[in-house]
C-alpha cells in the first residue's frame, strides 16, 4: 500500500453537513482495517476535531464530546493520548463548502498531503454548475440544458421577464454552488420566478435558471482504477415528486433502479459520456454525473465530485450492481487518487 494512515474528513459549512456526516461515517467504516489506520475528523466552521479512530486490526474507538482532540491546522496533525499522528492520505467526504468547492483541496495541496478526488481547480469548476456547463457546451458527445445565469444584486424583475421569454416554462431555479437540492425550486408560473430566485440566494450569491427538459433521469459514476477510467452501472431515478428533491433523495420518495432497465445502446452511451466528462474535466477519485434523456438526446445536468456515500446512496448501489466489494473499491480509490 502507498498509504497507511487515513483521515476521513466530514461535516461542512453548508446545509449538507448532516448528509456529509453520514457519508463520512459510512466511508470510514468501509475502509480496509487490515491495511490502514483510519481517523474520523468532524470539520465545521473552522473547528476540526477527531471524533473516532480505528487502528489496523482493532476496534473503533469513539471519543466522547468534550474530549475530542483538535486538529493542528499548521500541518494537519492530531495528538491522541500523547502520540502525534500525521496523516499520509485524506479521504474528503465534505459535501458542499469548503470540501467540494476546492478550498479544502487547496489546503491539502499546499501541505503536500495526497487526498481523494479532484484537485482544487477541477473541484472549483465542477462545483459551480454554470462554470462546469461552460466546459461542456461545445462538446460533441452531450447536450447541456439551456439556461440563464444571475448574480445577486442585479434586477430580478427584468431578468425574470427575459428568462421566461428565452426559455419558456416550466423552469428550474438552482444555486450554482449547492447540492442535495437545497435552494432549488421548480417554477410553473412566471409570477413565481422572482420568489424562487430569492429562495435560491439562501444558498449563495449566484444561480442558474434552467429549462425543464422532459425525459427520464439517469445518473452514472466513473473512477480511475490505476490503468483506465471506468464507468459504473447506470441508475434510473423515478420519483412521484415534481423532481428529485431533498425529500425524494433522503426520505425514500423515489425509486433508484440499478442497473437501469434501458436498451444496451443507451446504457453504453451514458457510461461512455460519463467517462468522457471525467476525462475532459480532469477528474480524480469517484465522480458522479446526472442526466436527462429526452426525445432529442442526452442532456447533462451536473457533476458531483464528492457524491453521497451512505449505505443507501447512489454510488454504493452502483458499486454493488457492478459486483464489486465496497472495501476493495475504496482501496482502489485511495491508492489511485
Amino acid at each position: 500500500m502507498k498509504y497507511s494512515t487515513i483521515a476521513v474528513v466530514y461535516g461542512s459549512d453548508s446545509s449538507e453537513w448532516e448528509v456529509s456526516c453520514r457519508s463520512g461515517e459510512y466511508t470510514a467504516s468501509r475502509i480496509d482495517g487490515t491495511k490502514y489506520d483510519v481517523y474520523e475528523i468532524f470539520a465545521r466552521f473552522g473547528k476540526w476535531n477527531l471524533v473516532a479512530f480505528r487502528k489496523k486490526d482493532s476496534m473503533l474507538v469513539t471519543l466522547p464530546e468534550g474530549s475530542r482532540p483538535e486538529i493542528d491546522k499548521t500541518d494537519f496533525s492530531v495528538s491522541v493520548y500523547g502520540e502525534k499522528i500525521n496523516f499520509d492520505f485524506v479521504y474528503i467526504m465534505q459535501h458542499g463548502k469548503p470540501g467540494e468547492n476546492g478550498l479544502l483541496q487547496g489546503y491539502f495541496e499546499m501541505l503536500g498531503i495526497p487526498f481523494s478526488g479532484c484537485n482544487a481547480f477541477v473541484s472549483a469548476v465542477a462545483f459551480d454548475k454554470y462554470s462546469c456547463k461552460n466546459y461542456l457546451r461545445d462538446s460533441e458527445f452531450v447536450k447541456c440544458v439551456p439556461d440563464t445565469f444571475f448574480r445577486k444584486g442585479s434586477d430580478i424583475r427584468s431578468f425574470s421577464e427575459k428568462t421566461v421569454e428565452k426559455l419558456g416554462l416550466p423552469l428550474f431555479v438552482k444555486p450554482t454552488d449547492g447540492g442535495s437540492s437545497f435552494g432549488i425550486t421548480k417554477v410553473e408560473k412566471a409570477v413565481d420566478l422572482p420568489d424562487a430566485i430569492k429562495f435560491a440566494f439562501s444558498e449563495g450569491d449566484t444561480l442558474i435558471v434552467e429549462k425543464a427538459v422532459k425525459g427520464r433521469e439517469f445518473t452514472c459514476a466513473a473512477y480511475f482504477d490505476g490503468k483506465e477510467i471506468k464507468a459504473l452501472p447506470v441508475i434510473e431515478i423515478v420519483t412521484a415528486n415534481d423532481y428529485f428533491d431533498y425529500d425524494a433523495k433522503y426520505n425514500g420518495n423515489s425509486q433508484e433502479i440499478c442497473p437501469a432497465d434501458i436498451p444496451d445502446a443507451l446504457s453504453v452511451q451514458i457510461r461512455d459520456v460519463t467517462a468522457k466528462i471525467y476525462s475532459r474535466l480532469g477528474c480524480a477519485g469517484v465522480v458522479r454525473m446526472d442526466y436527462i434523456s429526452s426525445d432529442d438526446g442526452l442532456y447533462f445536468l451536473e457533476v458531483n465530485t464528492i457524491p453521497g456515500m451512505t449505505s443507501a446512496s447512489l454510488v454504493p448501489k452502483m458499486v454493488r450492481a457492478a459486483g464489486l466489494d465496497m472495501t476493495d473499491f475504496l482501496t482502489t480509490i485511495i491508492e489511485n487518487s
